[in-house]
């Protein structure tokens, strides 16, 4: 069984974003040499998320709007947690959208559906960040 690992890094100039990492992942497959296996995408950082949707910007719009409807980033004194920084909101965003995500990979290839992209969802920018991929399979 081959096993590859790889990093990606990002640093948004906003505090929200989300940003298609699907051809960075497809390309890390491709680097690995597995043709059939599994690769699995997770954000390192606990203000950040790795997620599976359709790359529409209106779909982005309604993330916004609807995640900031769920957890409204000010005022900042709501949060208990709130203090050295100010990103509670940015923790509870992250545990909707989700910590990771796992592809199968079929004939070299990631096995997504017809509108399926990766993306990494930013919910505490403009510093520096990690997703890992992490490559099994033969």
């Amino acid at each position: 069984m081959k096993s590859h690992r790889q990093e990606l890094w990002f640093q948004t100039k906003t505090r929200r974003a989300y940003v298609n990492i699907t051809g960075q992942v497809a390309k890390a497959v491709a680097d690995s040499g597995v043709r059939e296996g599994l690769v699995l995408c997770n954000a390192m950082h606990i203000t950040a998320s790795v997620f599976i949707n359709d790359n529409e910007s209106g779909l982005h719009a309604d993330f916004e709007k609807w995640l900031e409807g769920l957890a409204p980033e000010k005022p900042y004194e709501q949060y208990a947690h709130n203090g050295y920084e100010n990103n509670a909101d940015a923790h509870l965003k992250r545990q909707v959208m989700g910590r990771e995500v796992v592809v199968a990979i079929t004939n070299g290839l990631l096995d997504l559906g017809p509108w399926e992209q990766i993306f990494y969802g930013e919910f505490d920018g403009q510093r520096r960040k990690r997703v890992l991929i992490k490559i099994i399979g033969e």
